[in-house]
């Protein structure tokens, strides 16, 4: 791949031309100082990535992804030091179109730190590739014990680029009415899941916690995936983590969780498709209409990337194609209401 690093370090930046250059497999195409400097450079020779900082002069990583991804959108990997230490930038970076977040390697550090970069870069080289892939069907699961029954609705949410403010925009100003769980899949290293979960939770009115193995919906509450295994839902309600298939790109998969909610899931459910690059999650949102589930995806002026929820709509797999700013009113209107006066499940918003 064409590999552009934007740093204003420049130890950092050397770092990180070293561990590209490390392998025959990639090439640096350029080196921007500041994210302004990024910004047009991309537009006169756009790079397959970008390895981008967040803290510049002139204009800061967060902005320079939100420009690139409006003006010449490719891949950006946001690279920077400690970013466990800079999570609302990280956040905001991840919402306005980066893929993922690791930490900068330095000259003459840990050699897992240049793996884990690479591994990296490699991943986000198998999604551009492989965009059109789809995801097989999840393994079955063995009974467990049965869930209290507390939970009536699932509402069951798949997101990757872009996907943690359109997240946060979907559930703002609601409190989930009763009987009614919230289950988000996110595209984000494991490392983050748990960052994630706690930057949400300071968004909404509802708590939000991360998944365990085993756990049970709980009404009431965001539930978070948090590893790279892709989460289940077997047929006693119990969420629980499988690592198979293993090469496939999409981690935790959006389609896997929601294949489950199709196949287990007998109450009312909502499954939620929005902004992200490839294909992840069509599939399974076409498995829950057929299974008479309501579904909704982010339309294409909204998305940060258009790429998953255009599989939704190709696929005619949602019911409703709406805004950002629609999706949330309508779960708010709709289910509040059907849940509060007792009606029967709704098939259609």
């Amino acid at each position: 791949m064409k590999i552009a690093i934007v740093n204003d370090v420049a130890m950092a930046a050397e770092a990180l031309r070293r561990v590209v250059a490390s392998t025959q497999e990639h090439q640096v195409l350029w080196i921007a100082r500041t994210g302004l400097e990024a910004v047009r450079m991309c537009l006169d020779n756009r790079p397959d990535l970008i390895l981008m900082d967040l803290n510049m002069p002139e204009m800061d990583g967060v902005e320079a992804t939100r420009q690139i991804m409006e003006q010449c959108p490719c891949a950006i990997l946001v690279v920077t030091g400690r970013p466990q230490d800079n999570v609302n930038h990280v956040f905001r970076a991840l919402g306005a179109g980066a893929l993922d977040v690791t930490a900068t390697p330095v000259l003459q550090g840990k050699i897992d730190g240049d793996c884990e970069l690479l591994a990296k870069i490699k991943t986000i080289g198998k999604l551009i590739r492989h965009n059109g892939e789809t995801s097989p069907p999840p393994r079955q699961q063995q009974p467990g014990e049965r869930s209290d029954g507390q939970v009536q609705t699932l509402v069951a949410i798949g997101a990757s680029t872009g996907g943690p403010s359109a997240v946060a925009k979907v559930l703002s100003d609601w409190t989930a009415p009763p009987g009614c769980a919230i289950v988000v899949v996110q595209h984000i290293d494991e490392k983050f899941a748990s960052h994630f979960a706690k930057w949400l939770d300071d968004q909404l009115n509802v708590p939000v916690r991360v998944i365990g193995e085993g756990d049970e919906l709980v009404a009431g509450t965001v539930l978070i995936a948090k590893t790279n295994d892709h989460l289940l839902l077997d047929q006693n309600y119990r969420l629980r983590y499988d690592a198979a298939p293993r090469d496939y790109v999409y981690r935790p998969s959006v389609d896997v969780f929601f294949h489950c909610v199709a196949q287990h899931w007998r109450g009312d459910a909502v499954g939620v498709l929005l902004t992200g690059m490839g294909r992840d999650g069509g599939d399974g949102l076409l498995a829950m209409r057929r299974a008479g589930k309501t579904t909704i995806a982010q339309d294409q002026a909204s998305s940060a990337v258009y790429g998953m929820p255009r599989a939704a709509a190709e696929l005619d797999a949602a019911q409703l194609i709406l805004p950002l700013d629609k999706i949330g009113a309508s779960l708010r209107n709709r289910l509040g209401s059907r849940l509060n006066n007792g009606q029967a499940p709704f098939t259609n918003l």
